[in-house]
């Protein structure tokens, strides 16, 4: 009888034990079609330890193209490769994210300037021929950037923007791209914070967005907040759908995110003193 007991006392708290692991992991969820939980990790070079925004051109992931925090280069390299090559466009300075639209290479400073040079001017030590904006946008502190290659907009998101209550709206712009190749102020847009909020189980939140992209397929945007580690999701016109939490063990610092044409969803974090950084990609599956 006492080891029936023993048996019985253990099972009961073994079940239990695993009942509130899962209870506790169910707070870290996906989108339908991505297991946010188990990426491919690409180690970055040590060159891209502070790395920031990500993109591909035309959706091509045979080459990651990047920026980072502190130096006014493009960072170029197939994914997995131990060491990336660059070209450098401007001084040093806190660039946080990266498009490329068609012929031109565009990346985002901290302040809300833009610097454009054209896409062949990568591969040379240094672009030659860059242009710089400044003060297009208001006065604020700017992580995401996305260029819609079928509309010929780029859309700028605010972290930290000064005209705007970050426990109420996010804003962003949106800028066209000329066909001489200038870059114009055309609208703004915006996303409620307090339906983020509702939706991430908090009562009252600072939502502090890093990076942004469009989902090639539904057109949906994700969202990206490395301080609230949060992936947000909308539809194309900015209402809240999803909401999902980041589990800070493998979403250390996300500050960068993109697709694929085949719809995978890479997502960049920041290394630190103990780590390089990283690209996770999670594969996009349909399920039938």
């Amino acid at each position: 009888m006492m080891n029936s007991f023993k048996y019985l006392l253990h099972l009961f708290l073994f079940t239990t034990a695993i009942a509130a692991c899962s209870q506790k992991a169910s707070k870290y969820t996906s989108p339908a079609g991505y297991k946010l939980d188990k990426p491919e990790k690409y180690i970055m070079p040590a060159s891209l330890l502070e790395i920031s925004g990500i993109t591909f051109k035309d959706g091509n992931s045979n080459i990651l193209y990047a920026a980072q925090d502190e130096e006014g280069k493009v960072f170029y390299l197939k994914p997995g490769d131990a060491k990336a090559q660059h070209t450098k466009f401007g001084k040093n300075g806190d660039y946080e994210d990266i498009a490329i639209c068609r012929d031109k290479v565009i990346v985002l400073k901290s302040d809300g300037s833009l610097y454009a040079f054209p896409f062949s001017e990568i591969g040379r030590p240094e672009a030659v021929n860059v242009k710089e904006y400044k003060n297009m946008l208001p006065h604020g502190e700017y992580e995401g950037l996305f260029y819609d290659n079928l509309t010929n907009q780029l859309y700028v998101l605010c972290k930290i923007c000064r005209d705007a209550d970050a426990s109420s709206t996010a804003t962003g712009y949106i800028l066209s791209v000329t066909a001489h190749g200038t870059i114009e102020q055309q609208g703004s847009f915006s996303i409620s914070v307090k339906e983020i909020a509702a939706m991430a189980k908090k009562e009252k939140m600072m939502f502090q967005p890093s990076a942004f992209a469009q989902h090639p397929m539904s057109h949906n945007w994700y969202i990206l907040s490395s301080v609230n580690k949060l992936l947000v999701i909308t539809d194309s016109d900015w209402k809240v759908k999803e909401v999902h939490h980041l589990n800070p063990s493998i979403y250390g610092q996300p500050e960068g995110i993109a697709f694929d044409k085949n719809a995978n969803l890479y997502i960049s974090n920041e290394g630190s003193k103990t780590g390089n950084g990283n690209v996770l990609k999670m594969q996009y599956t349909v399920s039938r």
